[in-house]
């Protein structure tokens, strides 16, 4: 059987993957002078209640002798790392020279889902079902691409310092996004390697009623699932899933607290809203 191995931008921690079948290595985040792997370490709440406290966290992907040493525990089986978005984090470079290190190198694939959260998440848990009932590498990777290319992600940040400081709005429009309402809607490159402004609407309503427009011109409804992740704010997350389900009835909707790596990017009260063809 090909052993799954994915990280945390799958929503789990460690105990949790290992009971569903797989194994991951957490991302880490840095926040007031102390270092955490989050889900095992820190909540999404807990961390968004640092930043609340005034401290700009930054984050890390898993440590390749992390990598490693879980690659070793399965020596001598087939390995699938399935690591998400490269270009939105370092955690797949990482995975790929964690198996350029071990010795069963020729039996591990690390494949770069150009995804992360809710569709990475999907994507896993069917890999591990897929490879429980027999199927190979080649059939896994087929059926992992297909979805890559199915998938989407949109960002809609609450504070508009976290794009201004990671380069993606320029101080003037962040300054006067802030003083008139202003919400912006990111969305994932075509390669997937980095986030772009979609749009700028006025106000979250507006915000998600773009989304919801662009999820109906893409088809979405039967057959495919959509997540709707939250940055410590479950009211937003449910606002916009009534706003969605409204919209596309015959859709799966799943709703889950954002990884504080990924809230290290989207800042605190951010939402995604993703999906990927079932």
């Amino acid at each position: 059987m090909v052993r799954i191995i994915s990280d945390s931008s799958t929503l789990y921690s460690t105990a949790e993957a290992r009971e569903a079948g797989f194994a991951v290595s957490p991302l880490s985040v840095t926040i007031a002078g102390k270092s955490y792997r989050e889900f095992d370490e820190i909540s999404a709440d807990r961390f968004v209640g640092i930043i609340g406290e005034g401290h700009m966290p930054t984050s890390s992907q898993p440590a390749i002798g992390e990598v490693t040493a879980l690659y070793e525990e399965f020596a001598g089986e087939e390995i699938l790392n399935i690591a998400m978005a490269h270009g939105l984090s370092g955690t797949y470079m990482s995975a790929v020279a964690a198996a350029d290190l071990c010795e069963n190198g020729e039996k591990i694939t690390v494949l770069n889902s150009r995804t992360l959260c809710g569709p990475h998440r999907y994507m896993v848990q069917k890999a591990v079902e897929l490879a429980k009932a027999g199927a190979g590498m080649e059939e896994l990777l087929a059926w992992l691409n297909a979805r890559m290319d199915s998938a989407k992600s949109y960002l809609l940040p609450a504070d508009f310092d976290y794009l201004r400081r990671g380069g993606r709005l320029s101080p003037l429009v962040s300054h006067v996004g802030k003083l008139v309402g202003l919400s912006p809607i990111m969305t994932q490159t075509e390669d997937g390697t980095r986030l772009t402004v979609a749009s700028i609407k006025r106000g979250y309503k507006h915000a998600v009623k773009f989304c919801a427009d662009a999820l109906k011109k893409r088809g979405i409804g039967r057959g495919w699932k959509v997540y709707i992740s939250h940055a410590a704010d479950p009211e937003k997350a449910e606002l916009a899933h009534s706003m969605l389900a409204a919209a596309m009835p015959e859709a799966e909707y799943e709703i889950a607290p954002l990884s504080p790596a990924f809230i290290t990017q989207g800042g605190p009260r951010c939402v995604a809203i993703q999906y990927v063809q079932l």
